[in-house]
């Protein structure tokens, strides 16, 4: 199957600022991906070269649409959340549904009153009444009613509380997602999402430092807390990153055999914020 979204020797300038770096990569049809990387690193501007928001350099194309030149075909096909989601202050929240479904044809009132059932939002109910989390999950409730192929989500529950948080992720895998659908999130809440993806995208000063499915990922770095005693024969193996947790060094290796590195004490897989963290280090230096 041909890739959702395809990149070749992107680049994104800003004068002397580049912010993306001549990347490559491929997003297949049917993945739940996680674009992460520290403020600056290029993610969102990433994601707005795919959306035609921005002019670029190099080659990508989004489900076979240069954005730059088709994003009116292409958005046929596209939801986008920002991070920051912005509404006319006197809207009422019948009013936004009833304009959705006016222009999208591919609008589900339905789904988006049943999200909307499950808030505080009332029909009659006007933007400057409501909180910032609030306005998110409108937001929300509007975007995810589209059904759309691929879904772009830049920070999608800034604003919400952990509750809501939950509650969208769940949403989303239960009432949007399937194998004909593409999600591609940012986010720094990483620990919040790691339990949907499929792909993971490490992305650090403009250059992607990491592309990997989350099997080859747990395949690939194994966390081990080492004893005193076998420090020296762990550092011979040369981890990529060591801390030490209750006096017990632990060491992130990355293509070591889980067989031997078992030989020098307890091992796991990292979590997606410990790999990142390891994988990121002097970034903010």
């Amino acid at each position: 199957m041909s890739a959702v979204i395809s990149a070749r020797g992107l680049t994104k300038r800003y004068g002397k600022q580049t912010a993306i770096d001549g990347i490559d990569f491929d997003i297949p049809a049917g993945r739940i991906v996680g674009l992460i990387g520290p403020n600056g690193s290029g993610k969102t501007t990433t994601l707005k070269a795919a959306l035609g928001l921005i002019p670029f350099e190099g080659e990508l194309t989004v489900m076979g649409f240069d954005p730059r030149t088709q994003r009116d075909a292409l958005m046929q096909d596209v939801c986008f959340i920002a991070d920051v989601a912005i509404l006319p202050r006197w809207l009422r929240v019948r009013d936004a549904v009833d304009f959705v479904a006016g222009i999208h044809p591919r609008f589900d009132r339905a789904r988006a009153e049943r999200y909307i059932a499950n808030t505080k939002l009332k029909p009659a109910m006007k933007v400057k009444e409501m909180s910032k989390g609030m306005i998110v999950q409108l937001h929300l409730a509007l975007v995810m009613a589209i059904d759309a192929k691929l879904l772009v989500l830049d920070e999608p529950t800034l604003g919400l509380d952990i509750i809501y948080r939950k509650q969208f992720y769940q949403n989303l895998l239960e009432d949007y997602f399937d194998e004909n659908k593409t999600i591609v999130i940012t986010t720094h809440q990483v620990e919040e999402v790691e339990h949907i993806l499929t792909d993971l995208m490490f992305i650090r000063d403009g250059k992607i430092v990491l592309a990997a499915s989350m099997d080859e990922v747990g395949e690939r770095y194994i966390e081990v807390m080492v004893p005193a005693e076998k420090v020296n024969a762990a550092n011979a193996l040369q981890p990529i990153d060591q801390r030490t947790v209750f006096g017990k060094s632990v060491m992130l290796f990355d293509g070591v055999s889980r067989a031997q590195l078992s030989a020098l004490g307890e091992t796991r897989n990292p979590s997606v914020a410990d790999l990142f963290v390891a994988t990121m280090k002097g970034t903010y230096a």
